[in-house]
């Protein structure tokens, strides 16, 4: 039985891989700044930087896997895209994506992606 890591990194894989197949360039995976991560960061077109949480639950408990993305994440998640953005030198349109991945075993039985999921304050 795969554990959670496991799950998510499988899940992140999937979901570049649905980014990819629409296009979108994948500019970062895992990224890391002080206590945030971002799953991806991609470019959807040449100038719209994406910042990606990607949530992967294996059945069907627990309710949607982007509930789990709360003001809390979602605080952490703009920190940590304002720290890459200073990196890269980067002030123009950005936004902020969910892609939920549902897996059953070995299936994949859903990806739901939710563009422009939340603006943070």
């Amino acid at each position: 039985m795969p554990s959670h890591i496991d799950t998510g990194k499988r899940g992140e894989q999937i979901a570049a891989e649905y980014l990819e197949q629409k296009g979108w360039r994948i500019a970062e995976r895992n990224f890391r700044a002080g206590r945030g991560e971002i799953d991806l960061i991609a470019w959807a077109g040449e100038r719209l930087l994406v910042f990606v949480e990607v949530k992967t639950r294996s059945g069907d408990g627990f309710g949607g896997p982007e509930e789990a993305v709360d003001a809390r994440k979602q605080d952490i998640l703009a920190r940590t895209a304002g720290i890459y953005m200073e990196q890269i030198d980067y002030d123009w349109e950005i936004r902020f994506d969910i892609i939920a991945v549902l897996l059953k075993g070995d299936k994949i039985t859903a990806i739901r992606h939710a563009e422009d999921a939340f603006f943070p304050m």
